[in-house]
């Protein structure tokens, strides 16, 4: 798999008939490698390793209703009220962040009220403070790290 632009993670692979999985420590089991997986893991290790987020706050690839269609998100990390902290789109490497992905999330947190987006391919980063009162968002260098 490409490197991508965060720290250097260990993983557990594993190859079974003919194809890779790679071990999501937040779902408890091994997922089938794709690119957008490999980002996704390391949201995850980033999240949880470098920002200090306990995994029990954090939720992967859960489904959604927006305009009575069913999406799914990527990651979402509570706040311990259970209100949602942040939201991240995870894209493939290949896949350019583009206005159309900034549209995506934004229609997500329509529904899920996020403090905060993340918009990443694994080579760009995009991190972003909402402001709900405004409809607008704010982009940020980075996320906060986690804090009680």
């Amino acid at each position: 798999m490409q490197s991508l632009n965060f720290p250097a993670y260990s993983f557990r692979i594993k190859n079974s008939q003919n194809r890779h999985y790679i071990f999501d420590g937040i779902r408890k089991k091994f997922v089938v490698l794709q690119p957008e997986e490999w980002v996704r893991q390391h949201v995850l290790h980033f999240l949880v390793f470098t920002k200090n987020y306990p995994k029990s706050l954090i939720n992967v690839e859960k489904q959604l209703t927006v305009n009575q269609l069913k999406k799914r998100y990527d990651v979402v990390v509570f706040n311990p009220d259970g209100s949602i902290f942040l939201l991240v789109e995870c894209k493939a490497p290949e896949v350019a962040i583009d206005q159309s992905t900034f549209d995506q999330i934004a229609r997500y947190n329509l529904q899920l009220q996020s403090d905060y987006l993340m918009v990443t391919n694994g080579l760009e980063h995009y991190y972003c403070k909402m402001d709900h009162a405004e409809e607008k968002y704010r982009f940020l260098k980075e996320i906060p790290d986690f804090s009680r």
